[in-house]
């Protein structure tokens, strides 16, 4: 029920008006017409009354307050339209419910302020660290050579390799920082064409090989009966995305383990999934792992190389392509890393080389 000033004045002033004429009704030589007198004056100055107090001392008043809360709410939020919220004939059930709804907000506003002040800090320290390493090696190594090292051949030589081995490591964690800005900004616009994917991954695990069999690692592309895998993505970013997961896949899977890149498809869709069985990743790591510099246990990191920016930049990348990537893991039972690409659909040229025909359908 609507509960307007006139109407609160109106029951007010009903039940002065029906307790003063019982009170009269008991009085002797009070008649029924002062008694129907005295009911009519004792309503219409109740009322009168009643609706001075209700509506100019507290219903003005809240409704003041009301509408600066609405202002703020509207400016703020952008909410429900202005003239639903007017409507409402109880300004003070209303500003209740606005001082509800503004506070809750404003309280997440905060949570969310401390969450990324919390962050800021966490990859400020991050940065200075990563930084910190490669500069006071190089730094070290040359300051040892301008104190006398380099008049011996040998030790200069080594000494400057790794000092450039160092500022190679830095180089590249600026460019990593680099890109994942742009993509967090927006400033990198995907060059979205059909790509096969299949031939992409079989390059990777070329350029890897190395690595794998210094670990004795296998690399596998699944299933055998899919010669081509062609999607709609950024061929650049769809290699470096299968690069970073293909990569930690062997660095930090067991010696004499396997990786297995497995595809499938659906009628819009091609599923990617990148398996390794690897000591696998705990749990209360597994919402953190695509943050920035995260690492789960540091210094095996650290002896592995990498600037822990892979995971976020891989998330990223697959975000400007509409999709997200996935990850299960089990203790000693592995990891797979899976997400989801739009299929393209290719006719292949007869005699022709992949390449020629990417040029082709993206001239």
């Amino acid at each position: 029920m609507s509960l307007s000033p006139r109407f609160i004045a109106v029951i007010l002033a009903f039940l002065i008006s029906l307790i003063t004429t019982t009170f009269l009704a008991f009085v002797d030589g009070v008649s029924k017409g002062m008694l129907f007198v005295s009911a009519i004056s004792s309503f219409i100055s109740s009322f009168f009354l009643v609706l001075y107090a209700v509506d100019i001392l507290v219903f003005r008043e809240v409704n003041k307050m009301y509408r600066t809360i609405h202002k703020l709410k509207m400016r703020d939020f952008n909410m429900a339209p202005r003239k639903k919220l007017i409507r409402e004939s109880n300004p003070l059930k209303t500003i209740n419910d606005e001082i509800f709804v503004y506070v809750t907000k404003k309280q997440k506003e905060i949570d969310e302020l401390k969450k990324l002040e919390l962050f800021r800090r966490e990859f400020l320290a991050d940065v200075s660290h990563e930084f910190k390493t490669p500069i006071f090696a190089a730094q070290g190594f040359i300051h040892t050579l301008l104190d006398g090292a380099m008049d011996d051949e040998k030790v200069r030589e080594r000494f400057l390799r790794k000092a450039a081995n160092n500022l190679d490591s830095l180089d590249v964690l600026v460019k990593d920082l680099l890109v994942l800005s742009q993509m967090e900004t927006g400033d990198i616009k995907m060059n979205i064409i059909p790509t096969d994917l299949r031939k992409l991954t079989l390059g990777i695990f070329s350029r890897l090989e190395h690595i794998a069999k210094n670990r004795n690692v296998s690399l596998k592309v699944k299933p055998d009966d899919m010669p081509e895998v062609w999607i709609k993505a950024d061929a650049d970013r769809m290699e470096q995305v299968m690069l970073n997961l293909i990569e930690n896949a062997i660095k930090y899977g067991h010696d004499n383990g396997k990786v297995i890149v497995h595809f499938s498809e659906s009628k819009k869709y091609i599923e990617v999934e990148v398996k390794d069985n690897g000591p696998g990743i705990p749990h209360e790591h597994l919402n953190r792992i695509f943050e920035r510099f995260y690492r789960i246990d540091k210094s095996r990191s650290k002896e592995i190389g990498g600037t822990g920016l892979g995971l976020a930049i891989v998330k990223h990348i697959l975000n400007a392509h509409d999709t997200k990537i996935a990850v299960m893991s089990k203790p000693e039972k592995g990891t797979t890393f899976s997400f989801k690409l739009e299929k393209a659909y290719h006719q292949q040229l007869p005699e022709a080389k992949t390449d020629d025909v990417v040029n082709q359908l993206n001239p």
